[in-house]
């Protein structure tokens, strides 16, 4: 098996220090949450920008300026910029982050009901245009799938040559509105993509754990943060990002399975050449 490759989700756009003090908002919380997720074992950054009142922005300057403070804390870290947003941005603005020409990116593969009226839209048209775009600028994309018919859309995508380079696949499970995270649910994904393809799991709230446990036994990838899941076990917050990575941690060395440097990392996924 490869390496564990584990990412990091630190903050997201909709949780907030109401629900975890610990969610980071301000550049400086940023570049201190992401700084112990690293330590803690974390060679991706999954990346969404905050205003200091915790408001979600797409802002490449704000994005420039967090970007910028995890990396001289953390020179060789993967920072995985987030194209999602939030629900109602628009096309480009959800693309602005593009700008300062990050190493990786996140690429939704369908259209999802997020609860209530909220839809997390994502049309065929809006996954050819941001493909398109990470294309000409030379990000790498992780294809983040919230349910089957998400895979298949990449499917058809990758034959027409629109979803290029390494194929990696994020599945996101758990969602509201998608798959939940049962054991029968991330299996049916799994041998679904490519044979190719590497992916990594994200399992919000409660199926966190427990499908970061699948994937390490499963010879996949993990994600986890506090975008996904405030607790670090029932009833019990999370003091921090780092926490919830020592706790993968762990169970990878429950399994045998070696954590991935960065380097390593890019190894895995094929970025050495970007």
């Amino acid at each position: 098996m490869d390496k564990l490759i584990i990412t990091c989700a630190i903050t997201g756009a909709e949780v907030t220090k109401d629900m975890n003090p610990a969610v980071p908002y301000t550049v400086d919380e940023m570049a201190e949450s992401a700084f112990g997720a690293y330590q803690a074992g974390a060679s991706i950054i999954h990346l969404h920008a905050r205003l200091d009142d915790g408001t979600p922005t797409q802002n490449k300057d704000r994005f420039k300026e967090i970007h910028d403070a995890i990396k001289k804390k953390c020179p060789d870290v993967i920072i995985q910029v987030s194209t999602g947003g939030a629900v109602g941005m628009s096309r480009d603005e959800r693309l602005d982050v593009l700008h300062i020409l990050p190493e990786m990116a996140t690429l939704d593969c369908g259209t999802l009901n997020f609860g209530g009226d909220d839809i997390f839209v994502n049309t065929e048209n809006d996954i050819q245009y941001f493909a398109t775009k990470m294309n000409q600028m030379n990000v790498r994309y992780e294809m983040e799938c919230f349910e089957k018919g998400h895979i298949d859309t990449t499917l058809r995508f990758i034959k027409k040559d629109v979803i290029q380079h390494h194929l990696h696949y994020s599945f996101v499970l758990g969602v509201r509105g998608g798959m939940t995270g049962e054991e029968r649910d991330f299996l049916f994904l799994k041998d679904s993509i490519p044979e190719n393809a590497t992916f990594s799991v994200a399992g919000i709230g409660k199926y966190e754990f427990s499908l970061a446990e699948l994937s390490i036994q499963h010879g996949g990838h993990v994600r986890v943060g506090l975008e996904d899941n405030l607790y670090i076990e029932k009833g019990v917050l999370a003091r921090s990002n780092q926490e919830l990575v020592e706790k993968v941690v762990a169970l990878a060395k429950k399994h045998n399975r070696t954590v991935a440097t960065p380097q390593e990392a890019r190894r895995i996924l094929e970025m050495e050449n970007r």
